[in-house]
């Protein structure tokens, strides 16, 4: 993952694009390529700040910030009024993680190490409150279509409550997870932290400037990229946005997997479409409320069917407590046809 950080060079790179008005695709590339560095540097971060603060507060700020660049992103999309975009980013990073970095995982980690094993129960837990997730935020859509439909005016009081309940659930399911399980109190402070407090709060302060600033280079060039590529905004927000922000936080599932600690690989990428379902799109309803453009929780079809099929396909998947590279295999043809269906969605 080393290797991400050279990208870092096109962080002036796309500021200076954008300040001398270069073509809209190249800056468009070359802030999206800038942001992968950035979003594993904000991930590294988080975790230098949590090594001084002990398991349990670490991992309530590993559990808030996971999503950090991707909420940026978002965030900055609402703000320009990009709401579709912010919405399909939503459920485009569920659908990303649950399809491509665990299909990914299986497949990279089963022509490895041959048939792999994990914590049925744990993975069952997840895979029930992913569920549930998805299940709350299609109330919404589902609630605003037929002959007795939630009208309009009351769509944005319905969301608003889903995302309170949403914000709730995951507040007790941090509660659970990291507060009332035993902890290993020693082994979070078995080795002295490699950099100081200062420093990593320092880095964290300056990285999350740098995504913010690479955010808004990357979404003021949204709108002409989608006019000169021919792509729709829902491509850009499902398919692309998510692999944006993600991409460190994907290799690392995939390197856990080809280690064979699937336990830890399946945590990374169902913990992120939790994270992404129970608080970033919750948040994301508050801050743009605060923003002025007002984003409902109000999928479309199109999306209501992917994240069904997705959560579907991945509990069958835990279930037994193993796997092999064939379900990889199985997975990422999901997720390749989802993504072939949304490129020529007009």
């Amino acid at each position: 993952m080393k290797y991400l950080y050279y990208l870092l060079i096109l962080v002036p790179v796309a500021i200076i694009l954008q300040l001398i008005g270069a073509g809209h695709t190249w800056i468009f590339a070359t802030s999206a390529l800038a942001l992968i560095p950035l979003a594993g540097l904000l991930g590294d971060a988080t975790e230098q700040v949590a090594e001084h603060t002990g398991p349990r507060v670490g991992g309530l700020l590993n559990a808030t910030f996971g999503n950090a660049a991707e909420l940026i992103i978002t965030i900055v999309a609402i703000q320009r009024g990009l709401i579709e975009l912010a919405k399909a980013s939503i459920s485009g990073s569920i659908i990303g993680n649950i399809l491509l970095v665990l299909g990914a995982s299986l497949l990279v980690g089963g022509l490895k190490n041959g048939r792999q094993y994990f914590n049925a129960h744990i993975a069952g837990v997840s895979a029930t409150m992913m569920t549930l997730a998805v299940v709350a935020l299609m109330i919404p859509a589902v609630f605003s279509l037929g002959p007795h439909q939630v009208t309009d005016a009351h769509t944005e009081n319905l969301s608003i409550g889903v995302a309170v309940v949403l914000l709730i659930l995951y507040a007790l399911f941090v509660l659970y997870t990291i507060f009332l399980q035993p902890a290993d109190e020693t082994s979070g402070h078995a080795e002295k932290p490699a950099r100081s407090l200062w420093y990593s709060i320092g880095l964290l302060v300056a990285t999350t400037v740098a995504v913010v600033v690479m955010s808004e280079v990357l979404i003021r060039n949204v709108e002409p990229v989608i006019e000169s590529w021919g792509l729709s905004e829902l491509f850009l927000g499902v398919i692309l946005i998510p692999i944006i922000g993600n991409v460190a936080e994907h290799f690392v599932a995939v390197t856990t997997a080809y280690r064979n600690q699937m336990d830890l690989s399946l945590g990374i990428a169902v913990g992120s479409s939790l994270q992404v379902a129970l608080f970033v799109a919750p948040v994301l309803v508050f801050v743009s409320l605060m923003l002025g453009n007002k984003m409902s929780l109000v999928f479309n079809s199109y999306e209501m069917a992917a994240l069904a099929g997705a959560t579907f396909v991945a509990v069958f998947i835990s279930m037994d407590g193993e796997s092999n590279w064939l379900e990889g295999a199985q997975l990422l043809a999901v997720y390749m046809i989802v993504g072939l269906g949304f490129y020529y969605l007009s």
